[in-house]
C-alpha cells in the first residue's frame, strides 16, 4: 500500500484516531518541528539550529508535511531572495497540550530528561 500519510483525509493504515494522527505525527522527527515551532521558531535556519540536528531533507520533508495537513502555514516574509517563515495554525496550536503531557510524562518516567520549553495547554 502506498504511503499516504502526507495526503490529508486519507488513511495509511487504518481509521483509528491513534493510527491516524500517528500517521502525520508519528515519526521520530516531527513532534521535535511543532515543539520548535511552540518555542518560538519560524524559519527553517532556526529549526536548524535544534539540539536534534533534524538532517535538511527531512526537515523539509517535515514541514511540508505539517504544512499539507494545515497544521502549520507556510509564509513570506522577504521578497528578495523569497524567504518563508512557519507558523501554527489553530489546528497545529491544539497539539500544545500534547506535547505538554509528553513532557510531564518524560520528566516523571525518563532519568534525566529536561523540557526544552514547556508548551501552552
Amino acid at each position: 500500500m502506498k504511503d499516504q500519510s502526507n495526503t490529508p483525509g486519507r488513511f495509511r493504515r487504518s481509521p483509528c484516531p491513534v493510527a491516524c494522527t500517528l500517521d502525520i505525527l508519528g515519526d521520530k522527527w516531527t513532534l521535535l518541528v511543532v515543539r520548535d515551532l511552540f518555542a518560538g521558531k519560524k524559519t527553517y535556519g532556526e529549526f536548524q539550529h535544534s539540539p536534534e540536528k533534524i538532517p535538511t531533507n527531512i526537515l523539509a520533508d517535515r514541514l511540508k508535511r505539517l504544512v499539507a495537513h494545515e497544521i502549520v502555514t507556510k509564509e513570506p516574509y522577504q521578497a528578495r531572495p523569497v524567504r518563508y517563515q512557519y507558523v501554527l495554525t489553530e489546528k497545529g496550536r491544539e497539539l500544545g497540550p500534547v506535547l505538554k503531557a509528553m513532557v510531564q510524562w518524560g520528566e516523571k518516567h525518563v532519568p534525566g530528561s529536561k523540557a526544552l520549553m514547556k508548551p501552552a495547554g
